[in-house]
């Protein structure tokens, strides 16, 4: 399958759903993929840049026991999107289950518990979580 930014897309659990980037324009499971509209955009330069401001934005953040964070990668919402429990009881999701993310997860220093963050145009979400995503915390969900 092709795609608008070169990532080889064999390995992705969620082929089977998925339209093609080259096909949908940058819409490959509905929603926009960031790393597509950064490539249609600017090229890779763009792409390259949007992911450096990512990551300054997040390591500037300094949230407690959340080590430096390196690298991004390029995450379906639907991978993604976990279901938090607010103060009230109720359920929510932020994400959306077809867009495409950049994020990365890291260890929380002296923790057995992760951080996990997602990026768009739009937000930045962080969470802390246990192993597979057990008990979901928002620790921080902006407007970018």
């Amino acid at each position: 399958m092709k795609t608008i930014c070169g990532i080889d897309c064999r390995e992705c659990t969620h082929k089977d759903n998925c339209k093609g980037c080259v096909e949908t324009n940058g819409h490959p499971l509905g929603g926009e993929c960031v790393a597509a509209r950064c490539y249609q955009s600017g090229g890779e330069k763009c792409f390259l840049q949007y992911k450096k401001e990512v990551l300054d934005e997040v390591n500037s953040l300094q949230i407690k026991d959340m080590p430096p964070v390196t690298t991004l990668f390029q995450l379906s919402g639907a991978y993604v999107n976990l279901e938090y429990t607010l103060p009230n009881g109720d359920k929510i999701k932020l994400l959306d289950d077809r867009k495409i993310y950049l994020g990365c997860q890291v260890e929380k220093i002296n923790s057995d518990r992760c951080y996990g963050f997602v990026a768009d145009n739009d937000y930045l979400l962080i969470c802390e979580y246990g192993c597979n995503g057990a008990e979901p915390e928002i620790v921080m969900y902006k407007k970018r």
